[in-house]
């Protein structure tokens, strides 16, 4: 038998992190390889580790509630296959005599282990020019991590480091000796809040951690704008209610108006492709397969599954999705894979009587549509005043990528699609 170590794995592009949020087993349980041994929370999904061996597991590495980066061990397992074994153990002894080497120079020098920043720490200091000797640590020796990063944004003790910025602060420090230095002034100063008598302090759960986290990334470092257009949906309305019942007979789902609307929009992106874009820092990114997010609540939790492909799905097929994504949302069956690629995101407020709001943009893509309510309102139509199925979209947008003009044509091009159905879209099928 020969043991082995079981790493985080990397669960999805652009994910660096984990955090172990319940273990599956504990030492001395025997596992088949594949089989769970751990829930993992990033800030995409929650996901199941499997066993990378077949086995019995020796020492649970990391803590529940630990968060590490890809690649870090977790776990011990001793191997009871021992061809499997011989065959990794190449690899392992790489992997053994590198951390040793890491081990010995941080002995020598801890500080010069402090330096050692991921890709990801890097990106975000650039990003927000922040002084990273300024954030304090929490990893392994003291390591920066992303969250130490994101936490250190959160306190408003941000320093901008900008040469033409510290030039002119330098001068005003100069003529005026006692002038107190500015906090960032997009993040307002941190205060500890005090809990009264009577109040309810509840824990937050990693998927609302993650959730903060990316909203806030989301709201610091894009310039968000918005727009509304009102969309007569009347015929629309006809069109579905004379349908649903038969279709929900020979399907098993429902024909949800929410699929009409996900059609028009994958319609109108192969139109106006820069709205399917993603800001990538020195270039911007015009994605080619329109890939459409959704807002699927569970609780007090919030996924974002993705619906591939879109525009080449019929209005059946986007309805099955919606169904099918809800229903493993609800019943936490998610894998990281439905929630990954999504190019563009569709919210449906309208469920709970929303009729107007403002989303926050889904980084790193350019936009966000809110679906709001069908109301029923008296209109003007032909010099004369009819009462109409009427209809609210409002798109918040990435000031960087988007401007005005396009997104204008974009959304006159959705509600042209949508008050002509079914003449656009003639059959569900």
């Amino acid at each position: 038998m020969a043991t082995e170590n079981i790493t985080m794995p990397k669960l999805g592009e652009s994910v660096t992190e984990g955090t172990i949020s319940r273990w599956l087993v504990e030492p001395g349980d025997h596992v088949e390889k594949y089989d769970p041994i751990a829930e993992v929370m990033t800030d995409k999904v929650n996901a199941e580790i499997p066993s990378s061996f077949k086995g019995v597991i020796t020492e649970l590495i990391a803590e529940e509630g630990i968060t590490l980066e890809v690649g870090k061990n977790i776990c011990t397992i001793e191997v009871e296959n021992k061809d499997n074994a011989q065959n990794q153990q190449e690899t392992t002894a790489k992997i053994g005599a590198k951390r040793e080497e890491n081990v010995h120079m941080r002995n020598q020098n801890d500080e010069a282990q402090k330096l050692r920043f991921s890709p990801a720490v890097l990106k975000l200091s650039q990003e927000h020019q922040i002084d990273l000797s300024q954030v304090v640590g929490t990893g392994k020796s003291g390591r920066i991590t992303r969250k130490d990063v994101l936490k250190f944004i959160e306190s408003g003790e941000t320093s901008i480091v900008d040469e033409k910025a510290s030039q002119i602060k330098e001068r005003e420090v100069q003529s005026t000796p006692t002038q107190k230095p500015q906090s960032h002034p997009l993040v307002a100063p941190k205060q500890k809040i005090q809990t009264g008598w009577g109040d309810i302090e509840i824990p937050i759960s990693n998927v609302r951690k993650a959730i903060a986290t990316k909203m806030v990334r989301s709201k610091a470092e894009i310039p968000h704008a918005w727009m509304m257009i009102e969309v007569d949906v009347t015929k629309l309305v006809q069109y579905r209610d004379s349908l649903k019942e038969e279709f929900k007979q020979k399907e098993g789902f429902n024909l949800t108006y929410f699929a009409f609307f996900i059609k028009a929009v994958a319609q109108a992106l192969k139109e106006y492709p820069m709205i399917n874009s993603v800001w990538a820092g020195d270039k911007i990114i015009q994605k080619k397969d329109i890939n459409i997010s959704i807002a699927v609540a569970s609780g007090d939790e919030l996924f974002v599954p993705v619906i591939k492909h879109a525009d080449e799905k019929s209005i059946k097929g986007i309805a099955r999705d919606i169904a099918d994504l809800a229903n493993r949302a609800r019943a936490g069956k998610l894998t990281n894979e439905d929630m990954e690629g999504g190019t563009f995101t569709i919210n449906n407020t309208g469920s709970f009587g929303s009729v107007q709001s403002i989303g926050i943009i889904n980084y790193p893509q350019a936009a966000i549509l809110q679906v709001e309510s069908i109301i029923k309102r008296p209109v003007v139509l032909n010099d004369g005043i009819a009462i109409r199925d009427m209809i609210n979209l409002c798109l918040s947008l990435d000031h960087r990528i988007l401007d005005g003009l396009i997104c204008g044509h974009f959304m006159q091009r959705v509600k042209e699609i949508l008050e002509n159905i079914p003449k656009e879209n003639t059959s569900v099928y």
